[in-house]
């Protein structure tokens, strides 16, 4: 009985976690991560998996509650729940750290917020996981008061890792590329699927943003750094038209390189140069696109 009368809040509670991280991402998804190969499918199918398991651990009580397998079964559901939870920080962590299918993620409010909501379901749903896989409390206090003392040590555990990581990982709030006074920033060529496009001093691509204007780039914060502003007096490499080449005064003060008329950026996604992975893709408020030569 006392953990019949334990167990419905914390269902509730761990519905409402995941349904709560998975509108999160669903928000992302929606404003532009449907865009990314590969991570936009995954973000929607977080979105549902998320929303199913939260129905599930809430309704398979009320189904099975009258049957002998029924803690059993609400113990898998809540267990699932839990592991779904960590994987779904992990692979944010990854993303963090090193990156996922080309796409490089940043520190941002979202994603904390997101973060906090999955350690508290995991949490949570481990815990209730625990509590339903046995009879009450005071029956098998011996086999299940270790159990949640290892559920707390994993949770304080990712709660550590996942502070860490998001500290450490670049934000909105520092500089992505500024260059010096009297900096030079050369761009050159390189082909990528057939086509010339410009690239930094070390090879990453260089995009271009929509809603820019000739003479003001509309990216900065979050924005900014997902998309480093290529800054410094520019100079031309081989392949790369002089005449194209000008720049315009960021709010903070530095020159941003434009060509043809475009601020230009790179593109935190790309890891190493020969990649595009910001090509074409709807991310930050406009569709972004690689700097054509012939532009």
């Amino acid at each position: 009985m006392r953990t019949m009368l334990v167990r419905w809040p914390l269902r509730l509670a761990g519905a409402a976690l995941l349904a709560a991280s998975a509108a999160i991402h669903l928000d992302l998804y929606l404003t532009g991560y449907r865009t990314i190969p590969t991570i936009g499918p995954l973000f929607l199918f977080q979105v549902i998996a998320a929303f199913v398991l939260a129905l599930a651990i809430v309704a398979v009580p009320l189904v099975v509650m009258a049957r002998p397998a029924g803690g059993a079964a609400e113990a898998v559901v809540a267990a699932a729940g839990a592991g779904f939870a960590m994987a779904t920080l992990g692979g944010y962590l990854l993303t963090v750290w090193v990156g996922l299918f080309g796409f490089r993620e940043i520190r941002t409010t979202a994603g904390t917020v997101a973060g906090v909501l999955e350690i508290a379901a995991f949490a949570v749903l481990a815990t209730l996981a625990v509590l339903s896989a046995g009879p009450a409390l005071t029956a098998r206090a011996g086999r299940v008061l270790p159990a949640l003392a290892s559920v707390a040590v994993l949770s304080v555990a990712a709660a550590a890792v996942f502070g860490g990581s998001v500290a450490t990982a670049s934000g909105a709030g520092g500089p992505a590329q500024a260059g010096a006074a009297g900096s030079r920033a050369l761009l050159r060529t390189t082909m990528i699927g057939g086509v010339s496009v410009l690239t930094n001093s070390s090879g990453r691509t260089l995009y271009w943003f929509a809603p820019d204007t000739p003479s003001r780039s509309a990216c900065y914060g979050v924005c900014a750094a997902y998309w480093p502003p290529v800054t410094g007096s520019p100079a031309a490499g081989p392949g790369v038209t002089s005449s194209k080449l000008g720049t315009i005064r960021r709010t903070d003060g530095t020159l941003q390189v434009t060509y043809a008329g475009h601020p230009v950026y790179t593109y935190i996604g790309d890891t190493a140069p020969g990649q595009a992975s910001g090509n074409d893709i709807d991310l930050n408020g406009g569709f972004w696109y690689e700097v054509r030569a012939s532009a």
